[in-house]
């Protein structure tokens, strides 16, 4: 198969229409992302990796990377985090605190910001280090030691994350976090200001597609947790366009507001597609609409 035809073909497609989106600009440093950038890649799991456009320009992940930190707590505390988070798409948007007093502090889903909190608090209490957990996880799936994080980036999150402290309070105050919010606020900033490409993240994302499996052979999640992980990814993980998200593209996702969209292809491969523009429920206009080109010429997907 003509993989790096087929990703050019996606992107000319997803070009052709207007619509473009705009920077997340309530985080300043993401502001300054090129618009006009655009790359996409897909990585398989019989080792072939194949990229176009922008593929190799690191970018920052934002909240793809709370995919990462779903999949660690639960291969190193188990299925005891669904005690604090659910698995249920919550309707609103991302950053959204109305649910969390109707629902004593328990976040609807692990990757809406609040969600994502408790889990970063679950990975910091298991590991001692959750940014490093997930940077140090990122770099060895991708092959790519320069993987890290944006000191700038995760500053600019921390000036200006006034509602996410805010969230992580209110829950604290419902006993759902376990370590000094200070310390959950700021592992959550650094493992979302890490930067990768669509190569990196391409690559990390195989241990989904290969059922649980990483790229050493080792066993991360058994068949079913990472079948859950995938559920959860096409209920929840592009916010309150999660259905439409499905609907066009038909695989299990997760975005982030700084232009990423990661895919899973259960037992083919992963693919990422990245545009910093953002449409009003925070994805990238052209990286989705690459993604429904791409599944549509190919008729991937999990339906």
């Amino acid at each position: 198969m003509d993989y790096q035809g087929l990703l050019r073909e996606s992107m000319e497609t997803a070009l052709a229409a207007p619509a473009r989106g705009r920077s997340a600009d309530y985080i300043p440093a993401l502001a300054k992302a090129d618009p006009e950038a655009f790359g996409m890649a897909i990585a398989t799991v019989d080792g072939g990796v194949f990229g176009a456009g922008s593929w190799e320009e690191p970018f920052s992940i934002q909240s793809v990377s709370k995919l990462f930190t779903l999949a660690l707590a639960l291969a190193e505390g188990g299925d005891g985090l669904w005690r604090g988070v659910g698995r249920e798409p919550s309707g609103n948007p991302f950053n959204s605190l109305v649910q969390l007093e109707t629902e004593q502090g328990i976040p609807r889903n692990p990757f809406i910001n609040a969600g994502a909190l408790v889990v970063t608090d679950r990975l910091l209490e298991l590991t001692g280090d959750a940014v490093g957990a997930v940077r140090e996880f990122l770099r060895r799936e991708s092959g790519n030691e320069a993987v890290a994080t944006d000191d700038t980036v995760a500053a600019s999150e921390a000036r200006h994350g006034h509602r996410n402290a805010a969230m992580a309070h209110f829950m604290a105050s419902y006993g759902n976090l376990r370590n000094p919010v200070d310390s959950v606020l700021a592992h959550y900033y650094a493992h979302c200001a890490i930067t990768a490409s669509c190569r990196d993240l391409a690559l990390a994302g195989l241990f989904l597609a290969r059922h649980g499996v990483r790229v050493d052979g080792s066993r991360l999640l058994t068949r079913s947790e990472a079948k859950r992980i995938n559920a959860v990814m096409l209920t929840c993980g592009t916010y309150d366009a999660a259905g439409e998200f499905a609907y066009r593209v038909g695989l299990p996702g997760k975005s982030g507001v700084g232009g990423g969209v990661l895919a899973v292809l259960p037992g083919r491969g992963a693919v990422c597609a990245w545009s910093p523009g953002l449409d009003a429920a925070g994805n990238s206009v052209l990286g989705v609409a690459a993604l429904d080109a791409l599944t549509t010429a190919t008729g991937w997907s999990v339906f």
